[in-house]
């Protein structure tokens, strides 16, 4: 009797050790906040993917030495943004031990995986910026998005409030500050 206590027990083991799932935390890990609408993270096989937020569109952040020493005040508005856009979505993420849940609705032309992503509880970063008046909603490709309806509502919430970009008079739009400056 001992010998199959003995055998059933090692047999647990050995199938315990083999189910992943059971000791790896639920969802995506983050490696790093790239910008206010990009992530990336870190795949079971130590890989990186890098994933843009599906539908939204977050202030630019200056990458280069240029930009984080620009005077020009279309550029330290845009900045000042793309950075608290950035800063709100690493709060967010830390809270819950760097991991998030993706809903992969397409990929992109530079091979990002475009998603909703969503917190271990559940909050959807995207209505989160969007609510915050951190990050406009992107209308060429809000028909991909299975959560349009929540997310044009978060806009439109705080479009009528004011808040963040929408009452900052002066804020230029992420994909026209772009085309400026290309």
């Amino acid at each position: 009797m001992k010998q199959w206590l003995r055998l059933g027990a090692v047999i647990m083991t050995f199938g315990l050790l083999a189910c992943d799932s059971w000791f790896t935390a639920p969802g995506d890990l983050v490696e790093r906040v790239s910008d206010g609408d990009t992530l990336v993270l870190k795949s079971a096989d130590g890989k990186n993917l890098t994933v843009r937020f599906a539908c939204v569109d977050a202030p630019e952040i200056p990458h280069s030495h240029k930009q984080k020493r620009s005077k020009i005040s279309k550029d330290v508005n845009q900045f000042a943004w793309g950075v608290k856009a950035k800063t709100r979505i690493e709060a967010l993420i830390k809270q819950t031990d760097n991991r998030v849940k993706l809903n992969i609705t397409n990929s992109d032309f530079y091979g990002r995986k475009i998603a909703e992503v969503r917190l271990k509880d559940g909050t959807f970063l995207q209505q989160i910026l969007l609510k915050e008046g951190l990050a406009k909603v992107y209308h060429p490709y809000l028909n991909k998005c299975p959560s349009q309806n929540i997310l044009q509502q978060a806009e439109t919430e705080a479009r009528q409030q004011k808040i963040g970009i929408w009452g900052d008079g002066k804020f230029i739009d992420p994909w026209d500050y772009r085309k400026a400056n290309q």
